[in-house]
């Protein structure tokens, strides 16, 4: 089964139980349009043909939205299952976006910063060419392989080839702050994925059945992936107090039962180029045999079928969140789900950085700073509200928590969207697996509200009378 023939078979398991026509649901679940391009870029002294792919998944919500993969491993197939996966996602953490992807098919280590810089550009023009991008019309992010680089790029091309457009630099999010950019997105995923965490073990009922103690407090997880994803994630969880016990990278993995510091790891990988060997910790090759080691939670955060039959009896973790997108294949969701494996899907648990990256694009469009036009008079009216309270009381207020009530940043500001959007979204997404246990897990749940709240798009606007 390809990875948009997986995407397809969640779909239709969730599909069960919706009360939709089938037409309806066919036009959810295929894709919209693809662009399949072959364009020459000047490599050296020589002509090199680039492979590149975008795809729209759903237009029910325009713009669409999707991240640009660098990749030699991107396939068509690739594009359009996660084309499809983000479209999901938007719809269950409530964003006005359809899905889309894009994909280069090229090895971005094997080219200077001019030869990326030539491909990129070349490949923004291609799509600005065919209508493919666009603030109103498809906005592409950061993905595998690509960062604020590449999107800063991207953005120059498209301001360059449309002066008159005043929301130009909406065309992409994941920018540098100094063009547009919006603090927090870079580590938005994984500060999603620790917000999705908190909100499974926050369940008493849940963790009992499962056989853990409520809390990220003492849990001990395993991370694989340290690129943007996984490294902050794993971060954000040891500062939550959870335990590190695992890190995977491609070169190898890492396990120690009494914890690593993540940081100090980062730190050693950039000293010596591997993550291997680091200080008293045992080294796993291949790094894939790390998902089968002991954990309480494990974040499977680097490429999709990462778990699959082979090895899905194995998973000793009794919860998996999905930091990347599509890592557990349909079947061995069914080996994990009969040994009573909790799974975080990736269209809820990796939603972090869509849903900051739609603050970035409204913040383009709203031509200002979150809480410049507020920070002066909410300053204000917490500092009366203290000095009432003081007057009151007869006490001080200490200093450290009058700065606390102080901090209305772009910064912080982002991650309270962040965090509610996140807490919301399972919130509702467990509310539905409690109404209707018939559906077992919260994958099937997630999909079952994702194509409610898409089928409703679609039934408001009279398309399915």
């Amino acid at each position: 089964m390809n990875f948009f023939d997986e995407v397809g078979s969640f779909f239709d398991k969730a599909a069960q139980f919706t009360t939709h026509s089938s037409g309806l649901l066919a036009t959810i679940k295929e894709c919209d349009s693809s662009l399949l391009l072959n364009f020459p870029v000047k490599i050296g002294d020589a002509y090199e043909l680039i492979e590149a792919y975008r795809v729209h998944h759903s237009a029910y919500k325009s713009p669409l939205k999707g991240g640009i993969r660098y990749s030699e491993c991107v396939t068509h197939d690739e594009v359009k299952a996660l084309a499809a996966l983000m479209s999901y996602k938007c719809a269950i953490v409530d964003l006005p976006f359809g899905g889309a992807k894009g994909g280069i098919k090229i090895d971005p280590k094997k080219y200077t910063i001019e030869e990326l810089e030539r491909i990129t550009r070349r490949y923004a023009f291609e799509l600005i060419k065919h209508n493919y991008m666009g603030p109103t019309i498809d906005v592409p992010a950061p993905d595998y392989g690509t960062s604020s680089r590449e999107m800063a790029w991207i953005a120059d091309t498209y301001c360059q080839l449309n002066p008159k457009d005043s929301n130009g630099l909406g065309c992409v999010t994941g920018k540098p702050i100094a063009m547009g950019g919006i603090v927090g997105r870079t580590e938005a995923t994984g500060r999603g994925i620790l917000y999705a965490a908190e909100e499974v073990v926050a369940c008493s009922a849940d963790m009992k059945a499962l056989g853990l103690t409520v809390g990220l407090e003492g849990k001990k997880v395993i991370v694989q992936g340290l690129g943007n994803v996984g490294s902050h994630a794993a971060r954000f969880l040891q500062e939550a107090g959870a335990l590190i016990v695992g890190l995977a990278e491609y070169e190898g993995a890492i396990y120690d039962s009494n914890g690593l510091d993540v940081l100090d790891v980062l730190e050693h990988r950039k000293q010596t180029g591997s993550i291997l060997n680091f200080k008293k910790s045992k080294n796993i090759l291949p790094s894939n045999l790390l998902l089968e080691y002991p954990c309480d939670i494990l974040v499977p955060a680097a490429l999709e079928n990462q778990i699959t039959v082979h090895n899905a009896s194995k998973i000793m973790a009794k919860i998996i969140i999905e930091g990347a997108n599509g890592p557990i294949t349909p079947d061995a969701e069914k080996i994990l789900l009969a040994k009573n494996t909790c799974i975080l899907p990736d269209i809820y648990a990796n939603a972090g950085g869509v849903t900051v990256s739609y603050f970035e694009w409204l913040k383009n469009r709203a031509y200002v700073d979150f809480g410049r036009v507020s920070k002066r008079l909410d300053s204000s009216n917490v500092l009366a509200m203290v000095h009432v309270i003081e007057q009151l009381t007869g006490k001080k207020v200490p200093q450290e928590h009058q700065n606390l009530l102080l901090e209305t940043s772009e910064y912080n500001l982002v991650n309270s969207g962040l965090k509610d959007t996140m807490v919301n979204a399972y919130r509702n997404i467990r509310e539905l697996l409690r109404q209707h246990p018939e559906m077992q897990d919260l994958r099937t749940a997630a999909f079952v509200y994702a194509i409610n709240k898409i089928a409703s798009q679609y039934e408001l606007r009279g398309v399915f009378p």
